[in-house]
């Protein structure tokens, strides 16, 4: 092979593999793997779609598979380290399938997977004991897709 080649090939191979790269936050975003936690305050952008960056193609590390924001009665102050509960039947019966800790920014989020076939139903529980149930049945964990746009924020006593 002449050098010229050999050059040439190079520059290919190079070129191959700063597109690879510049792709890899596409890439790796699932294997990233994120939970929200009670205390931490690593989250932002309360009452957002929080799946709108962390999704496949989105600029935010991870895949999150729930995520949204809860908030006292008041709706407007954040209601931190507290819990959400995913159970099979309302009111917190049924098999409890999924627990996620709310963070000590009033977010929380999950990288893990999450099966909704036949629908899950979320429980709030504050960091006091209260609960606030779900009555229907959710099919995806975008929370903050429907809560704080077509009907009310995630709230608690």
């Amino acid at each position: 092979m002449s050098i010229k080649k050999i050059i040439l090939l190079s520059i290919i191979l190079i070129a191959i593999a700063i597109a690879i790269e510049s792709c890899s936050h596409y890439k790796m975003g699932m294997k990233v793997s994120m939970k929200s936690s009670v205390g931490d305050d690593n989250s932002h952008n309360n009452g957002k779609n929080c799946m709108r960056c962390h999704s496949v193609g989105g600029e935010g590390p991870g895949w999150f598979t729930a995520a949204g924001s809860v908030y006292k009665s008041d709706k407007a102050s954040r209601n931190p380290n507290g819990k959400i509960f995913l159970y099979t039947d309302p009111d917190g019966k049924g098999t409890l399938k999924y627990t996620i800790e709310v963070d000590g920014k009033g977010n929380f989020y999950t990288t893990e997977t999450i099966n909704f076939t036949g629908g899950l139903y979320p429980v709030h529980q504050q960091n006091n004991g209260n609960k606030k149930y779900m009555q229907s049945p959710i099919i995806s964990g975008e929370c903050n897709s429907c809560h704080n746009v077509t009907t009310d924020k995630i709230w608690n006593e």
